[in-house]
């Protein structure tokens, strides 16, 4: 992680900034150009753990020649083969309904990875089961943006209540206040607060 980042921390927020050098170190956010096999990826990885997440993915990939996720095969594939290897019908709907996109020409993921954030959150959410995590999880891991905070993420909220040693829970609307103050580099934030869990 940048120094610059590392001292925005430790200017705006103390406690934020005591946790990075107990966390496993940081790489810089960088940007995935297989736009819709990380999308898929996501989709997969929403309500699930990492590790759940990460092998069920894994499985799922196989049905791919060379691993290669295309929304050309993946259309082909019968729904019941896709279950096999763990996603749920929903989500597999959710997969079919960007593929189905992709292939009519809607959705450029390549075009839209150069769009404005406000605009990219609108076309996707525009999909059936994309909604703000999902969009946000792209942002940040696919297309690599900085500044992008999730607050509806459980463990992110999970883990401001933790460091900040708050006794009720932390709603939505509060993460959003807490994210203010790590702004441009929101992103790193969410990243330390998810590190910080494994302490």
């Amino acid at each position: 992680m940048d120094k610059k980042i590392i001292e925005h921390f430790r200017k705006v927020d103390p406690d934020l900034f005591s946790v990075i050098g107990k966390i496993r170190p940081l790489s810089e956010i960088s940007t995935s150009r297989d736009y819709f096999s990380h999308l898929c990826e996501i989709i997969i990885n929403q309500q699930l753990s990492d590790k759940a997440s990460a092998t069920i993915f894994a499985r799922f990939s196989k049905l791919f020649p060379q691993g290669l996720v295309t929304a050309e095969k993946l259309l082909k594939l019968g729904d019941g083969k896709i279950r096999q290897t763990g996603p749920s019908l929903s989500k597999i709907n959710f997969m079919k309904g960007v593929a189905k996109e992709i292939v009519s020409g809607r959705l450029d993921l390549n075009k839209i990875g150069k769009c404005q954030e406000m605009e990219i959150r609108q076309r996707l959410t525009k999909i059936k089961g994309i909604g703000p995590w999902t969009v946000e999880m792209f942002l940040i891991f696919s297309l690599g943006k900085e500044d992008v905070f999730s607050p509806g993420d459980l463990g992110l909220r999970k883990a401001i209540k933790k460091l900040y040693k708050l006794e009720e829970e932390v709603t939505i609307k509060r993460a959003e206040e807490f994210s203010k103050k790590w702004s441009p580099y929101r992103s790193y934030a969410c990243r330390i607060l998810w590190r910080s869990l494994e302490l």
